[in-house]
């Protein structure tokens, strides 16, 4: 498992398992996002499997499948809303974490982040996001 840290309240990593789970409860976490839909790759874990170890370790678990379609306001303000009621550390996954920075990124300019700030961090958590800057600035415009 490979976590990368964006800020306090956010990292993202590449697809996780059920067995993983214990591993993010001793590491602080106290909620799971999954942005991959299930079946997007033969043999990657089912979302129900990690749902369950959640509920088990005492951890919220949350699905946005996030996919080749792209990002719609919907998903844009269900991570907003579990990134304001959290709380604590969320983990977001995908294949890579892509999709997961990406949606952070979107959801937080949608409630008013500061563009530049969301491409720096994410940029410091290896993730690129020039590509969405035009609509982070958009989304930070209201």
């Amino acid at each position: 498992m490979h976590i990368r840290r964006i800020d306090d309240r956010i990292s993202v990593s590449p697809q996780i398992t059920a067995d993983d789970v214990a591993t993010l409860k001793a590491q602080g976490f106290t909620t799971i996002v999954n942005n991959r839909p299930d079946d997007e790759e033969a043999g990657q874990p089912a979302g129900d499997a990690i749902a369950d170890a959640a509920a088990a370790a005492g951890l919220a678990y949350h699905a946005i499948p996030i996919t080749h379609a792209g990002f719609s306001h919907p998903q844009l303000d269900a991570m907003a809303q579990i990134l304001e009621q959290a709380d604590g550390p969320i983990l977001a996954y995908c294949r890579s974490g892509t999709r997961s920075c990406n949606l952070w990124a979107l959801a937080s300019a949608k409630q008013g982040g500061d563009p530049a700030h969301l491409v720096a961090s994410g940029g410091a958590a290896g993730y690129d996001l020039s590509g969405i800057r035009p609509t982070l600035d958009a989304l930070a415009r209201g």
